[in-house]
């Protein structure tokens, strides 16, 4: 049995929602940094691609987008070992928060658990206009 492996940071997400439902909520870059299960086989596994499409169909029910994806191949310093690195742009920190609430979010996340080991999320300004 799988078992959703999402723990939020409690702090950051009050602040998320802070922000949220304030006046002055704004677009956000979210860097992903994940590792895959062997059973993902990324790059190119089935596995893999189907959460990547169940994640872009996710984004758009939101209005967010993937903006880059890209392979890691090593880490030259420190200790944080990932497969690959996403930057994901939403409009706003409340569209982000709107994930788990969308039609296509538990397919996404039932896919997420089965295809990727860790997660790590980092939010930062977006400083990028996506096109």
């Amino acid at each position: 049995m799988t078992k959703d492996s999402f723990v939020p940071n409690l702090a950051e997400f009050a602040e998320i929602e802070k922000i949220a439902a304030s006046g002055q909520d704004g677009s956000v870059l979210m860097m992903n940094l994940n590792r895959y299960l062997p059973e993902a086989q990324y790059p190119n596994g089935e596995l893999y691609k189907s959460y990547m499409s169940a994640l872009s169909t996710l984004l758009v029910q939101v209005g967010g987008k993937i903006l880059w994806q890209m392979p890691v191949y090593g880490q030259p310093i420190g200790e944080q070992p990932v497969h690959e690195v996403l930057g994901i742009w939403y409009s706003t920190h409340k569209a982000f928060l709107a994930l788990r609430s969308q039609a296509g979010s538990a397919e996404n996340f039932r896919l997420r658990n089965l295809a990727v080991e860790t997660a790590v999320v980092h939010r930062c300004p977006d400083g990028v206009i996506p096109k």
